[in-house]
């Protein structure tokens, strides 16, 4: 198996990925000089992601190896994890340390059809886990949204990055917010929550709902004028420094998040101590109970990609959980909610997501998502 060596670039500020022929190409896309920048409110500039470049070049045997998907912001997300594992362990810090292997998975190779019609669960995910477990790769990073709440055997998932913003980015050329879209107009979204909840608020409006792609694809998209606008997470947003493209940010009353979005998985083998050890010094723990109390909720309704569901655990100012669930058809019609308040610990808070879920399995009856 061929692998992608990534290593420190000191004369561009970012990161080298080696492979194996001579010339260099950007994958991180283009500058979008002719969408609109806009800045969130309070919101810093971020240093650059930087360049990531291909050519080929072998390595010594690496004392780590990250295997992720090989998209600008799967990349981000692995970089992420390298930066923080350099960080906390010096044998890490060396030079060849720790090796980035991109493997492409199911959802990256069928980019014509709507993930509901290729879809299951670990479209995203399948062949990154079959890597871990073969013993090609020694962690697997993943968009915790996009994990299946059944784990594959023989791994584990011990630890959460610290959870980005999880709310969803509107962005547009010609309006400033979903309300001021004309009727008619179209918004852009491979994701049948997003779907269900906007034409449930906005009725008026169409959705294209096989527009897929990494982000820098759905901007161009929206620039080319495929569609009027488009949602995608502000955390992809953020980790890729790309904040100047968000008209407006959505509340989570407007737009409920989607399970465990903005939140960065790392599993390892469950028999390799050593790689649990190293990601137990990464883990962040609140976000690790509420990605748990939503993955219950989720666990709980057995959703898949034809099945629009949300949820979002976050801690109050007493430090209590608050959980917000929601089920939907996916034309919109219909859209069900809960909430549930408790203790921001582990039991409690799977509990109230299990029992969030049992509430809305009742109240949906047989055939909901169904229309």
């Amino acid at each position: 198996m061929e692998t992608l060596v990534y290593s420190q670039c000191t004369t561009h500020g970012g990161s080298v990925l080696k492979s194996g022929g001579g010339g260099a190409v950007s994958v991180l896309g283009f500058p979008l000089q002719h969408l609109k920048r806009h800045t969130l409110p309070g919101s810093k500039k971020k240093q650059s992601f930087g360049a990531i470049k291909a050519s080929l070049a072998k390595t010594e045997v690496a004392l780590l190896r990250i295997g992720t998907r090989g998209s600008p912001l799967a990349l981000a997300q692995a970089h992420e994890t390298r930066n923080k594992l350099m960080a906390s362990h010096p044998e890490l810090a060396e030079e060849g340390a720790i090796e980035i292997v991109v493997i492409k998975t199911t959802g990256d190779k069928i980019l014509s059809q709507p993930l509901a019609d290729i879809g299951g669960k670990g479209l995203f995910t399948k062949e990154i886990d079959e890597a871990l477990i073969n013993g090609d790769i020694d962690i697997a990073v993943h968009s915790m949204k996009d994990v299946p709440t059944y784990l594959p055997e023989k791994t584990i998932l011990p630890c959460n990055l610290k959870r980005e913003d999880v709310r969803d980015a509107f962005i547009s050329l010609s309006a400033s917010s979903l309300a001021e879209l004309p009727a008619g107009s179209v918004v852009g979204t491979a994701s049948l929550r997003r779907k269900s909840q906007i034409l449930h608020r906005y009725p008026s409006l169409k959705v294209e709902d096989n527009f897929r792609g990494n982000v820098q694809t759905r901007l161009r998209k929206l620039n080319e004028g495929v569609v009027q606008a488009t949602l995608l997470a502000l955390a992809g947003l953020s980790r890729l420094s790309m904040t100047e493209n968000v008209t407006s940010t959505l509340s989570i009353d407007e737009m409920l998040p989607a399970v465990a979005q903005g939140a960065i998985g790392i599993a390892c083998r469950s028999d390799d101590e050593k790689m649990a050890s190293y990601l137990a010094s990464l883990n962040h723990e609140e976000t690790r109970l509420a990605v748990s109390c939503e993955r219950a909720f989720l666990l709980t309704l057995d959703g898949s990609c034809r099945t629009p569901i949300a949820g979002y655990a976050s801690k109050d100012e007493d430090g209590n959980c608050i959980f917000k669930g929601l089920v939907a058809s996916p034309d919109g019609t219909r859209v069900l909610e809960t909430s549930r308040k408790g203790s921001y610990h582990f039991e409690d808070m799977v509990s109230m997501g299990k029992d969030a879920g049992k509430e809305l399995l009742s109240r949906a009856g047989p055939g909901f998502f169904d229309s």
